[in-house]
């Protein structure tokens, strides 16, 4: 065998790699075209009944300054029963400025001091102080809005499901970083939430805009350990055979990253949180395949894809390397490279389509930032990773 009989096996297997993801891509995009099965009886039957759920908020807020204020105001214009909701704001080293001004709000103000601090402690900490007398626990980040009516549409599908994930957007799109994060979560929003879900698989979970029943949250929030908090709520959930259902017409409003900086920080926590992720679940598959659990299983595979950005760099790095020394074996890498862009094009929102792909010769310098990343990953590290705002 010579040299480039050996370098075409490699190659092969690395198509083959890189095949996996974008096959995951492109069949949920497809499934994404389908209509969403759900139980309308059930939920029409919830607006009937006229209850009103109780509803704990939780806002983790470490170093948030610059925009909890705001959130917290905005969430209090809630057209829904004020004794009906309280709204816990666990202030982790903020200014004694902030917290002045939030003890002056009908809110519940928590000012733990942690060694090391974390989104779950925050959570844990809320839960081990507040009474047991909700029947929902919301998440939301310290720099999310929601409408008027968010609670009131909440209140009618958690009659029926016992975990919710709200449809997270971007309330910013002031350059090119924040518009491809954006259109970046509304492809999440497609392939991981709207299409599992019409598939009758769960929703993945974000980390904010996420509604529980109470009892459920508290029995697993005090099992999280790591900065991926929302991946290891999720994976519990689901060995747990929970549904989670994806609330597409709930909106809640993320401030998206906008500088390349505080990209490479947040997708440094997610990369680290998807190794971590990956790392603790892949033994908890033999188990799953036997009891039948699909969602499990899936959840897995997730964790293994190749992120989208990267993928885009090297499919279109390869495809031009390719046909510039060895036109003979491009062909395959172009039609990967186009299944991907299709598959992506699917995902994205129409109104989205033109703004995202006019930003998209950005993409390379982020994704270099995304390699460095790659070097830096400890599947050990616990620690809390924040992201800055920019406002």
């Amino acid at each position: 065998m010579n040299i480039w009989e050996i370098i075409h096996i490699f190659e092969i297997i690395l198509w083959f790699v890189m095949a996996g993801s974008v096959f995951y891509v492109v069949f949920f995009a497809i499934i994404s075209l389908f209509y969403e099965k759900e139980d309308r009886i059930a939920i029409h039957a919830a607006a009937l009944s006229n209850r009103l759920n109780k509803f704990l908020i939780l806002y983790p807020a470490y170093k948030e300054d610059k925009v909890i204020i705001n959130a917290v105001k905005q969430f209090l214009l809630q057209k829904y029963p004020k004794d009906l909701y309280n709204v816990i704001v666990i202030s982790d080293h903020m200014q004694p400025e902030t917290n002045k001004q939030l003890s002056k709000l009908p809110i519940t103000l928590l000012q733990p001091t942690f060694e090391k601090s974390s989104k779950a402690k925050a959570m844990q900490y809320a839960i081990e102080n507040v009474n047991n007398n909700y029947d929902n626990v919301v998440i939301l980040d310290a720099d999310n809005v929601v409408r008027h009516e968010f609670l009131s549409q909440l209140n009618v599908l958690c009659s029926v499901y016992d975990a919710i994930q709200c449809h997270r957007c971007a309330k910013n799109a002031n350059n090119d970083v924040a518009v491809l994060d954006g259109a970046s979560e509304e492809i999440n929003n497609t392939i991981f939430r709207k299409a599992h879900n019409r598939l009758g698989l769960s929703s993945a979970l974000i980390g904010s805009g996420m509604c529980f029943k109470y009892e459920l949250f508290k029995e697993n929030v005090f099992k999280l350990t790591t900065a991926g908090e929302d991946r290891e709520m999720e994976a519990l959930l689901l060995h747990q055979g929970v549904f989670i259902k994806y609330a597409s017409e709930i909106h809640v409003f993320d401030e998206k990253v906008s500088n390349q900086d505080n990209f490479q920080r947040q997708r440094m926590r997610w990369m680290t949180a998807q190794v971590q992720s990956l790392l603790s679940q892949l033994p908890k598959v033999p188990r799953a395949l036997i009891q039948g659990n699909i969602n499990f299983v899936d959840k897995v595979i997730q964790q293994a894809l190749i992120p989208r950005s990267i993928l885009i760099v090297l499919l279109g790095g390869i495809s031009i390397f390719m046909t510039i020394l060895i036109p003979e074996w491009c062909e395959k890498w172009w039609i990967l490279f186009g299944l991907l862009g299709i598959s992506l094009f699917i995902a994205l929102p129409s109104q989205l389509r033109t703004r995202s792909f006019a930003k998209v010769f950005a993409i390379p310098g982020l994704v270099l930032r995304m390699f460095k990343n790659i070097l830096h990953i400890d599947h050990k590290n616990t620690d809390f990773i924040h992201t800055e705002h920019n406002v």
